[in-house]
């Protein structure tokens, strides 16, 4: 060893220890060019260097390092000067030869503006400054990763390219923000990654993927991947432009729920998944050709068990590697798009499971959630709960649900189990949760979360919405925050899906005593910007699959189920209906086998589909049944207590001079003869649609296509209609254009 560089290459000797044993606080300080009055020592560290030497963008040798430290650390000194030297590492090892750039000559990578704002949790596009992002810097190509750790004594960079050794690429923490960073020249995009994170103690946690990964492994493998900043050519614009008026309160809306593990697999191929751009082709076109407006996906976020069903998710940046890649996916959007198809991703701000390499004690601390398991932990769930009192945290949530906008062009978010979110006692024993500031059980921080994220939404992208799974009376769900809402665009009915489902689930003969549980939805129908979910949630658990939950023999299950479709879609709100409901799936829905495709070779399963087809098109093309779903101004009452005969008939109508739908409902499995209906108008109405037709599998009884209206006052109105009422049935009568 020459006296110079033995002299400054072990000093200080606390830091080279520290380092070989994968503690050293400050690896910038040691590591890399640092200048000395000899010149500039370079020091480089490789476990399993043999040799190193450093070269020129040429190759030509600078200086051959020397070894100062028995675990691999090695220093050289080049020649002095104002600003440090360009140089790149020859390392030679067991394994053969290498050269690279040294991470540790480049400056930091956050910017002040960038720093500033992640510490104050205001920052507008996080994931373009945190993650894995390929960059050239001065010149050099490489990968620039961040993560915020912000309790963590030291955090590494690990994978195959350094043999998932955190003593190799220990970042630089930015303490003014809580960032750890590090630029590794030569990485490419599909380099496997995670972070060695030692807690305050110095301890180790388990390696943890990367919170802000844009891409992770196939399950059961849990490392984040390296995915490139470019993407896919999108071909949607058309869609974009105008999918403001396509989503707005008045459009239809009519939505097809999909879990993509099971709506169909391939048999042939060890009934593996279909991937996202196999689903481009087969479940874009089925829903199109449907007559659905939307797709809405269970959750796609990276999650590392099946039977969550996405719930439970690892990465809120990464679609999931179960169906490819995430240019697949984005292919699939814009194949929905290109289609006319609107796509909705269900996201899951609300908790995250405790897995290991997740973001459960992230740096060794209660970082991302709450410490205290009155308000961090879910008993129902076994899952640990956002701090969104923390900014960093809430600006992490927000970043995560505008990031699947930005780039994947998503159309809308349905946020789940927001319940859960806005009440502190969610579930609770009376003893287990903690009260707000001022003793009560509203959790302020997600209220302000869920308000912000929303004024955030729908203030950055054109046309995009936010939709609440939301199961109580919080006022204002879906109205704005200016008025005291909480600003999402649309919310799930669950009261009208409970009480319709209970009462359509009876015996006939029983059903004149539950007839509130039709009309009662009514009451509220317009407090909000509602959606009828007809969802996963209400064909598992043993709760049987639609058709199941029907009472009767095999035709009135048809009967009922037909009848009960018809009278959802002519019901004001948006649809949702879950797949296989649109066939009449028979057994539960099962999450590891794909939908039940050869029921359609039965003749009443395939009356289903085509019935759900035509809803969905008359749906469409009849702007009573949508243009007012969110106003009292589009539905009256025609008949609501005819409880005795199990009958119902309301008025749609629309506030664009088309004509307006009587809708008629005979919820028993006997059929009525010479019923008066009243409506407003003379003239003929059509019958748009009639349940019971033989082409869905029922009677064919029915009204011959339409009836005129006699000129006979009837339940309030003008003019009234003769009515063949079929068995348990629903007809849709279309009046005369004005």
């Amino acid at each position: 060893m020459t006296d110079s560089i033995a002299r400054i290459a072990l000093a200080p000797r606390a830091a080279v220890d520290a380092l070989a044993r994968g503690a050293n606080t400050d690896p910038f300080g040691l590591l890399g060019p640092h200048k000395s009055d000899e010149g500039w020592i370079v020091r480089v560290f490789h476990a399993e260097a043999q040799a190193v030497t450093l070269v020129d963008a040429s190759g030509a040798v600078l200086a051959e390092a020397e070894k100062v430290h028995p675990d691999g650390l090695f220093a050289a000194l080049l020649p002095k000067g104002e600003y440090p030297p360009t140089y790149r590492v020859r390392v030679k090892a067991f394994w053969g030869e290498a050269t690279n750039d040294d991470p540790y000559r480049f400056s930091p990578l956050l910017g002040e503006i960038d720093s500033h704002l992640i510490a104050e949790g205001k920052h507008e596009r996080l994931w373009e400054v945190l993650g894995a992002r390929p960059r050239t810097v001065e010149g050099v190509e490489g990968v620039a990763f961040a993560v915020w750790a912000p309790n963590a004594r030291r955090v590494s960079v690990v994978g195959p390219f350094n043999n998932w050794d955190g003593r190799m690429h220990p970042m630089r923490k930015r303490v003014e923000c809580g960032v750890f960073e590090l630029f590794v020249p030569g990485l490419r995009a599909g380099e496997l990654y995670k972070y060695e994170v030692a807690g305050p103690d110095g301890s180790l946690v388990p390696l943890k993927a990367d919170p802000m990964g844009y891409r992770g492994e196939l399950r059961p493998r849990t490392a984040s991947v390296v995915q490139s900043e470019g993407g896919h050519d999108w071909g949607d614009a058309s869609w974009m432009t105008s999918r403001a008026v396509r989503q707005d309160r008045h459009a239809p809306i009519s939505v097809y729920e999909v879990h993509l593990g099971s709506w169909m697999r391939i048999p042939e191929d060890g009934d593996r998944f279909m991937t996202y751009r196999e689903m481009a082709d087969k479940l874009v076109p089925y829903v199109k050709g449907m007559g659905f407006t939307h797709i809405e996906l269970l959750p796609v976020s990276e999650h590392p068990f099946d039977g969550s069903w996405g719930y439970q998710p690892t990465g809120l940046f990464a679609p999931t590697a179960r169906f490819g890649t995430p240019d697949d996916f984005a292919a699939f959007v814009d194949a929905c798009h290109q289609a006319d198809l609107g796509v909705i991703l269900d996201w899951v701000p609300a908790h995250f499971p405790l897995d290991a390499h997740s973001l459960y004690l992230f740096d060794g601390t209660h970082l991302y959630e709450h410490a205290d398991p009155r308000q961090g932990y879910h008993l129902d769930w076994n899952t640990a709960i956002y701090n969104m009192g923390r900014n960093e945290v809430a600006n992490f949530l927000r970043a995560s649900g505008l990031f699947w906008m930005e780039r994947y062009h998503v159309d809308a978010l349905r946020v789940d189990a927001v319940a859960s979110m806005l009440y502190l006692d969610y579930s609770r024993p009376a003893d287990a949760w903690v009260p707000n500031k001022f003793g009560g059980r509203e959790n302020i921080e997600a209220v302000d979360f869920l308000r912000d994220f929303n004024t955030k939404v729908f203030g950055t992208y054109d046309g995009a919405t936010t939709i609440a799974e939301e199961s109580t009376a919080w006022p204002g769900v879906s109205r704005p925050t200016y008025t005291g809402g909480l600003g999402f665009g649309f919310k799930w009915n669950m009261g009208w899906m409970h009480d319709t489902l209970s009462y359509i689930g009876r015996d006939p003969v029983h059903r004149k005593y539950h007839h509130h549980e039709l009309t009662f939805g009514l009451l509220y129908a317009f407090s909000e910007n509602f959606i009828l979910p007809i969802s996963h949630d209400e064909v598992v658990h043993g709760k049987g699959s639609l058709l199941a939950r029907m009472p009767g023999d095999r035709w009135q299950k048809f009967g009922n189920l037909r009848a009960y479709l018809g009278f959802m879609w002519g019901h004001p709100g948006k649809k949702l209906l879950f797949m296989g409901c649109e066939f009449g799936q028979e057994r539960e829905w099962n999450f590891e086998q794909s939908l039940d495709w050869h029921l359609l070779d039965d003749p009443s399963h395939r009356g289903i589909q085509r019935l759900v087809r035509d809803l969905n098109h008359v749906y469409r093309e009849v702007p009573a049944l949508h243009r007012l779903d969110a106003d009292h101004a589009g539905f009256e009452w025609i008949e609501a207590n005819d409880s005795e005969q199990s009958v119902l008939a309301f008025l749609r109508k629309a506030d664009d001079g088309s004509p307006p739908v009587v809708v008629v409902c005979n919820f028993t499995p006997s059929p009525r003869h010479g019923y008066r209906v009243g409506v407003p108008g003379p003239g003929y109405w059509r019958e748009r649609v009639n349940t019971d037709a033989e082409t869905y599998g029922g009677s064919g009884m029915g009204n011959g296509g339409g009836c005129d209206a006699d000129e006979v006052a009837w339940q309030n109105q003008r003019y009234s209609l003769d009515l063949t009422l079929p068995p348990l049935a629903t007809l849709v009568l279309e009046g005369p254009a004005s």
